[in-house]
């Protein structure tokens, strides 16, 4: 019998991908300026303020102010009216020195014996039922919100829209787990107040509203899902058939949100950031941390090996786990789940040896640094819209807000999201004889 799943993902102008994202280009300026930057910062947004709170051990100055600043006014909170303003919202600064009893425990003579930053365990998933190797009800969530993001910016078809959305989507899956349909589509949108009542009643207000989520219901089936589907590949298509039912803003209007209707702090979408509720998650955040943190690096690399020994055509799902004790290289543990889809006579325990074995996968945090270039400044990118299922792609970024030393200005040119390469298959068809 079919079942069904549902995932949700957040716009970059939920307030807590808002602080996912200053904290991610603080982040960004402490490597771009001192690669070997250890930074642990927290953000904390809410009416007219920004709070940063953390520790740092970097030889990088950064003007945090400026930098948080920069994200508010890129994400669109420009107008007073938000109640949260890029130019005029206070930011508190709270960024202290980095305990050295945590450091002692990650830094080595020989860099290569590197210990993880702290215990606890990382999960990495992959599934072949879209091309990017990611659950399909996730995948269609974060484009949802990535396209409504672009109508807003753009201004024109749709010129209502304020920074603040959600997105929902549930699947209809088949007994062996393909996607069969989308059964649902809730989308909730702040927006400007475009319809003013004619007068102070009650009914007027009532009828203002009215209209004013039947015009937005109207343009998110018209306007964005057409879109939508656009971007996907035409063998997708089948999957928005005339039985969708779509919850647009359900609750009513939405016109008071952002950080202002709502306090907003880092980490708290873990599972957005990841695969929607599939697999299983080890309860680490990502935003804010340097890669000697294993929660960020680990989680990481297990999503490499995942997409890779599914890609190579070992199963056609895999749930990948490694753990870690603090100050220690080698992991504790690597686990392997295939489902049951694994398409070689060997149980998940060989595979999950095999793998341990492939210099590829490597799991000491010193290797996967170096195998991703984790220190370079690659993560204010991945702090909305999913860390994982993301186009892998070389850019030129340039930071002006900090300085080591006499350097101002600097252009780096880095890979965003290299995780997600298929540049293991060939390997893992070798070491499973596939």
């Amino acid at each position: 019998m079919a079942y069904f799943f549902t995932s949700e993902s957040v716009s970059e102008g939920h307030p807590d991908k808002v602080a996912d994202q200053i904290s991610d280009a603080l982040i960004d300026h402490f490597l771009a300026y001192d690669a070997s930057s250890k930074v642990a910062c927290e953000t904390l947004v809410t009416t007219g303020q920004v709070v940063l709170a953390g520790e740092v051990k970097s030889k990088a100055y950064l003007d945090v102010q400026s930098i948080a600043r920069e994200v508010i006014t890129r994400i669109g909170y420009t107008k007073s009216e938000y109640m949260f303003e890029a130019n005029s919202c206070g930011v508190l600064s709270a960024i202290h020195e980095q305990s050295p009893d945590i450091n002692q425990g990650v830094e080595r003579s020989n860099p290569e014996d590197q210990g993880a930053g702290d215990q606890g365990m990382m999960f990495g998933y992959a599934t072949n039922e879209s091309d990017t190797y990611m659950p399909m009800p996730l995948m269609l969530a974060h484009l949802l919100l990535q396209e409504l993001a672009e109508l807003r910016r753009e201004g024109k078809e749709i010129g209502y829209l304020r920074p603040d959305s959600k997105s929902q989507v549930t699947m209809e899956y088949s007994d062996d787990h393909k996607p069969l349909r989308i059964d649902t589509i809730v989308i909730s949108t702040q927006h400007d107040d475009f319809i003013k009542p004619e007068n102070d009643s009650k009914e007027a207000q009532k009828k203002a509203d009215d209209a004013i989520l039947a015009k937005i219901a109207a343009d998110i089936v018209n306007i964005l899902i057409p879109r939508v589907k656009a971007k996907l590949d035409s063998r997708l298509h089948f999957l928005f058939d005339t039985e969708i039912t779509y919850h647009i803003n359900p609750t009513g209007k939405f016109v008071i949100g952002g950080p202002h209707g709502d306090t907003g702090l880092t980490g708290r979408k873990i599972i957005v950031d990841t695969y929607g509720g599939w697999g299983a998650h080890g309860g680490g955040a990502f935003s804010g941390k340097d890669p000697s943190k294993v929660d960020r690096s680990a989680a990481y690399a297990t999503r490499h090996i995942a997409k890779n020994i599914v890609a190579a055509g070992l199963c056609d799902r895999a749930l990948v786990q490694v753990s870690y004790a603090i100050g220690v290289a080698e992991p504790v543990g690597v686990y392997v789940d295939t489902y049951g889809t694994a398409k070689v006579n060997m149980s998940d325990g060989e595979i999950a040896r095999v793998i341990k074995g492939m210099s590829e996968f490597d799991l000491r945090p010193y290797f996967i640094e170096q195998r991703f270039n984790l220190r370079s400044p690659i993560y204010l990118e991945s702090a909305a819209y999913g860390h994982m299922g993301r186009k892998c792609e070389t850019v030129t970024k340039v930071f002006n807000k900090g300085k080591e030393g006499d350097q101002g200005e600097k252009s780096v040119t880095v890979k965003l999201f290299p995780w997600e390469e298929l540049n293991a298959v060939a390997a893992v068809k070798q070491a499973f004889g596939i």
